[in-house]
């Protein structure tokens, strides 16, 4: 694997000129006060359901869980619409119609400033690559079993938090 560099962000959104090396599990180790991009993408079909992801058991955060999104760190350079729509690609093999930036969220504990957008997506549903390493399974979901699983013990509670907003205006 080629290694990952990641540009910094000061707490404004603001590149350093810092930069960091990916490692397995590593971030932990960015300075403190700086920030590393992150891109999370929900993806809605045409249809109304949602694409859940498996995450392969190789992952170092939440191996072989199911996720409601697609995502990962921007590397070195990427904008942050560049970024989702990359790792859209990456570990889905889908292109968005529309991306729509829905929330920016600093978390301290994973020092990462996360851009999560809602991608729309028209395309044969059975369309989906997975990405080696990233996913294992897929699965659409409607709206009901989306609410479903965020409210589950199966969720990643932290990507939810991103999606706080759009997941509370679906409910109401």
């Amino acid at each position: 694997m080629a290694q990952e560099i990641w540009d910094l962000y000061d707490r404004d959104g603001n590149r350093t000129g810092e930069t960091f090396v990916r490692g397995f599990g590593n971030y932990k180790d960015i300075p403190p006060g700086r920030y590393h991009m992150v891109v999370d993408i929900l993806v809605l079909h045409a249809d109304g359901t949602y694409l859940l992801t498996k995450r392969s058991m190789e992952k170092d955060v939440y191996p072989g869980y199911w996720e409601a999104s697609a995502g990962g760190s921007a590397i070195s350079g990427e904008e942050p619409l560049e970024a989702a729509t990359r790792e859209l690609f990456e570990e889905t093999g889908l292109k968005a119609d529309a991306m729509e930036l829905l929330n920016i969220l600093y978390k301290d504990s994973s020092k990462g400033v996360y851009y999560s957008y809602l991608a729309k997506v028209n395309c044969a549903k059975d369309s989906v690559v997975l990405q080696e390493g990233e996913t294992v399974d897929y699965k659409w979901v409607n709206q009901e079993e989306l609410l479903a699983y965020v409210d589950s013990d199966e969720a990643i509670h932290s990507h939810n938090q991103r999606y706080e907003k759009y997941i509370n205006s679906l409910r109401n």
